[in-house]
C-alpha cells in the first residue's frame, strides 16, 4: 500500500485537469477522444451545408479587430477544431495570419514534435529532422511548417518555425541552447521585437510556453527542469547530424501548474485581452509587457504558473 503522505506529495496543487488525465485509464481518454473528433466532424459538416463557412478575408477581419496590424510580430497558438469550417482548412487561417502581419511583419507557431512529456520523449533519444519531423502542435502549425520560405529553429523539443523580415535572427539562436526558453530563443526574441501572443481556440492551460521565459531571467526557487541533461541527435536543414545538450521538464512540477490562473493577474496589468476569430475564443497577449509583469509579481508576491495567486 501506497503511504498516504506519499500520494500527497504527488498530488498537492496539481493541476484539476492534469489530475483527473492522470487518474482515468488510456483506453477511456482514447474513447473519449474518439467520441469528441466524431462530434466535430458532424458540426463541421452542417456548417457546411448551412453555408456558414469562414473565408481569408473573415478571419482577417477578426484580426484587424484585435489589434493585428502590418509589421506586427504575432506568434499563434492555435486548435484547428475551435475555429469553425474554414473554406481551405488551414491554409485559410495561415493566409490570414500572413496577410494580417504583411511583408514586414513576421508570423511566428511552436513546432515541436512533442504530444505529451518532454522526459519521455528524450528518454526514447529520438532523430529530431528540422525538414521532416511533424509538428505535434495541431494541424495549423503542422501545415505552417511546410509553407514555403518558412524556416524552422533547430531546437529538438521546442522548436518554432517563423517567416518574415527577421525569420531568421528569430530563429538561429535557438541552436545548441541549454534551455529552450532562454535569451537567444525565438520566444524570448519575439519580445525584443514588441510581438504579440494569440491563443486561438486554446489557452495558458495548455499552450503556455511563453511563460516559461520566466524561468530563465529569475533566480527561479522551483526545480522546474529535470535533474539530468539529455543529450538528442539533430539533423539540420542540409542534411549534417549533431548532438544537442539540452534540458526537459520535471513531470513532477508540470503537474503542478495552473497557468489559467494567472489570466487575471495579466488582465489586471492589462497585457491581456479577450477577442473572437472565427468561432474560437481568443486571448492576445503583449509579449514583453507579458514578461515585465511575470517578473514583476515574482519578485513582489512570489507569482508564478505554480502560484498564481503569489505565495
Amino acid at each position: 500500500m501506497v503511504p498516504r503522505h506519499n500520494f500527497a506529495t504527488t498530488f498537492d496543487f496539481m493541476n484539476p485537469k492534469t489530475l483527473l488525465r492522470s487518474l482515468t485509464p488510456a483506453f477511456l481518454i482514447k474513447a473519449w477522444q474518439d467520441i469528441k473528433r466524431q462530434q466535430h466532424r458532424k458540426q463541421l459538416l452542417k456548417w457546411e451545408s448551412e453555408g456558414k463557412i469562414l473565408s481569408q478575408a473573415d478571419l482577417l477581419a477578426d484580426f484587424r479587430k484585435m489589434g493585428i496590424v502590418e509589421g506586427d510580430s504575432l506568434m499563434i497558438h492555435s486548435s484547428m477544431r475551435s475555429l469553425g469550417f474554414l473554406e481551405k482548412g488551414p491554409q485559410t487561417f495561415i493566409d490570414a495570419a500572413l496577410e494580417a502581419v504583411g511583408k514586414n511583419g513576421n508570423l511566428l507557431m511552436p513546432s515541436s514534435p512533442i504530444a505529451q512529456l518532454q522526459l519521455h520523449y528524450a528518454q526514447a533519444n529520438p532523430l529530431f529532422d528540422v525538414r521532416e519531423t511533424p509538428s505535434a502542435m495541431g494541424a495549423i502549425s503542422e501545415a505552417f511548417r511546410k509553407y514555403k520560405d518558412v524556416l524552422r529553429s533547430p531546437h529538438p523539443t521546442e522548436a518554432v518555425c517563423a517567416i518574415g523580415p527577421n525569420a531568421h535572427w528569430l530563429t538561429e539562436g535557438h541552436y545548441l541552447q541549454a534551455t529552450p526558453y532562454n535569451p537567444s530563443s525565438p520566444f524570448a526574441r519575439l519580445m525584443q521585437l514588441e510581438g504579440k501572443i494569440l491563443y486561438c481556440g486554446v489557452t495558458l492551460d495548455n499552450a503556455g510556453t511563453h511563460l516559461h521565459t520566466l524561468e530563465d531571467v529569475v533566480d527561479f526557487p522551483h526545480p522546474v527542469y529535470y535533474e539530468k541533461s539529455f543529450n538528442l541527435r539533430v539533423r539540420d536543414v542540409k542534411g549534417k547530424e549533431y548532438i544537442h545538450k539540452t534540458r526537459v521538464h520535471n513531470p513532477e512540477w508540470s503537474r503542478k501548474r495552473l497557468c489559467d490562473g494567472l489570466i487575471p493577474y495579466f488582465e489586471e496589468k492589462q497585457v491581456l485581452t479577450r477577442h473572437k476569430l472565427g468561432r474560437a475564443d481568443c486571448l492576445l497577449l503583449m509579449a514583453k509587457p507579458m514578461l515585465d509583469a511575470m517578473v514583476e509579481g515574482f519578485h513582489s508576491k512570489g507569482i508564478t504558473m505554480y502560484a498564481p495567486e503569489g505565495k
